[in-house]
């Protein structure tokens, strides 16, 4: 009997149906019957930059194994699904359901309760879900000043007639209804019950890929859990070896008024930075790149991140009277938007207006 020559031996093998490289596949499934079907998957964008529908693309070529394994169904941002394509679906047949964004607006209320419906898991996917992020700052104002400021005053505006956005028109004999927009932003939790959450402004590709792999294993976390370490980010951070044992600073500076060292921390240099305040998983990414943390991984557990980080800097304030205190405050330029930017919806100050919303 002739034996087969090597190519042909390696075409026949490759041929195999059941193969599945499981060697260099991060994302292999489960074993299964070759008829079963794959584990359906759901993306969805809310009130946010994008940048988490982006996390999702820099998967890059692995991004070929995750929809080897499943079947993404609903992703609007990057294919045409259609909110009718989610409604056909039967109840709980989404493995897992991605959801950024925070929620701003009736149809995004409307949106991520279908999918709570349709899905066994809803993964707050994003500092947006997850905390309100950058949008939540809104909660700052009250919606007419929001409008207003858009419609009517912003520089790039030209509103002769001073015409602002309505719910409901008729125009030419045709009703046309735009989503109401809400008096606050809301994290999803606030809306509908969530499973697990991925931090991050946006979540990395590490954590992303981790996440993959607890779902398609079967690895999870108890429900509620953070998919992130809950430790700070200075416990990880090259720069904590840095940093005196007794740190006191008097004053704070603004990263673009002086010349950071690149390999000092960045407090013992009188910068503000949240890596105290802030949960790791983040890889350094800003600190790496000679930038303070700025909080986009929120806070650990159980803690509120602004006023966490608020007392880390009253424990190495160093200055004496009332005059030396006013101008420590005065260096935070923007206290609300340093120490919560990514997290207003999701903390003390976005709680109590939230309940003023509802009243």
């Amino acid at each position: 009997m002739k034996r087969k020559s090597s190519r042909a031996a390696k075409a026949a093998k490759i041929s195999k149906p059941a193969l599945r490289r499981t060697k260099t596949r991060k994302y292999a499934p489960r074993a299964k019957t070759a008829a079963a079907p794959k584990p359906k998957v759901a993306f969805y964008w809310c009130s946010s930059c994008g940048g988490c529908e982006e996390a999702v693309v820099d998967l890059e070529e692995n991004i070929l194994e995750v929809t080897a394994a499943v079947d993404i169904v609903f992703w609007p941002c990057a294919l045409d699904f259609k909110t009718e394509d989610v409604r056909a679906l039967p109840d709980q047949s989404l493995a897992v359901a991605f959801i950024n964004g925070a929620v701003r607006t009736s149809e995004q209320e409307e949106m991520v309760k279908l999918l709570r419906a349709k899905s066994q898991l809803v993964i707050a996917f994003g500092a947006c879900a997850v905390q309100g992020g950058i949008p939540s700052l809104a909660n700052l104002k009250d919606k007419e000043s929001i409008i207003t400021r858009a419609y009517r005053e912003a520089e790039s505006v030209v509103n002769p007639k001073g015409t602002l956005p309505q719910e409901n028109t008729t125009l030419h004999g045709e009703s046309l209804t735009i989503p109401r927009f809400y008096e606050t932003v809301y994290t999803l939790a606030d809306v509908i019950p969530v499973d697990y959450y991925l931090p991050g402004c946006p979540p990395t590709r590490s954590l992303l890929e981790d996440a993959l792999h607890a779902i398609l294993g079967n690895r999870l976390p108890a429900r509620g859990a953070v998919l992130a370490p809950n430790h700070s980010l200075c416990k990880t951070c090259e720069r904590n070896a840095t940093k005196p044992d007794r740190l006191m600073i008097q004053d704070l500076k603004r990263i673009h008024q002086v010349a950071a060292d690149p390999e000092s921390c960045f407090l013992a240099q009188g910068l503000l930075c949240l890596g105290p305040a802030t949960r790791d998983g983040c890889g350094q990414a800003c600190i790496k790149a000679n930038m303070p943390c700025t909080g986009c991984f929120g806070p650990l557990s159980h803690f509120d991140q602004g006023a966490k980080m608020l007392s880390a800097l009253a424990g190495i304030f160093q200055a004496e009277g009332e005059t030396a205190a006013d101008h420590f405050a005065a260096s935070v330029v923007d206290p609300a938007g340093t120490f919560y930017r990514y997290g207003v919806a999701a903390s003390l100050l976005g709680g109590r207006r939230k309940e003023r919303s509802h009243g």
